[in-house]
């Protein structure tokens, strides 16, 4: 039986997937060796049970968010914050000098098109947390892989690592930031 693989995007910009996918000809294999259950890149609507890997994007910044990451943590082995937004909170965490307020008024009003036959209830969006947290403050994180974003090289490292039933070790020079 393959390993069960998940990959999630919670608040970032989708650089790490982006990156994932730069393992071009790589995935091929990597399609051989796991069963990819849930993705943005697959139309999976609900996270599974008994997955193997998940790889998580994106600091935590909503409600929705802090709960997917208490689901994710229950149905998961072993859980990697994926970049470095997951890490650290990085650019997501940039709003965190502002209050909730202040960010939905310059969103939703200030750069809103302001056409009037939109209703003002159309546009629904999860409670902000008041900051955007990185991942490892919600739950347990087996694996750190740092990068905005990680390297196709770093991604395919660790996976394959973990694939062989050992946990990565990250040289030094993986641990850089922008």
């Amino acid at each position: 039986m393959k390993p069960r693989v998940a990959t999630v995007w919670l608040g970032g910009c989708s650089g790490c997937h982006m990156s994932f996918l730069d393992m071009d000809e790589r995935l091929i294999e990597l399609a051989d060796k796991i069963e990819l259950v849930y993705s943005p890149i697959a139309d999976v609507k609900e996270f599974p049970q008994n997955v193997d890997v998940t790889l998580v994007e994106g600091a935590v910044t909503n409600v929705e968010n802090e709960a997917f990451a208490h689901r994710i943590r229950q149905n998961s082995r072993c859980v990697i914050s994926f970049g470095d937004c997951a890490t650290t909170g990085n650019v997501t965490a940039m709003r965190n000098r502002f209050s909730t307020d202040e960010i939905m008024h310059r969103a939703y009003v200030e750069l809103a098109d302001g056409d009037p036959t939109i209703p003002s209830d159309f546009v629904t969006i999860a409670k902000l947390r008041d900051q955007a947290r990185p991942l490892h403050e919600f739950i347990k994180v087996d694996v750190f892989l740092h990068g905005c974003p990680p390297t196709a090289d770093e991604i395919w490292f660790t996976i394959n690592e973990l694939l062989q039933g050992r946990m990565p070790v990250l040289p030094n020079a993986y641990l850089r930031y922008g």
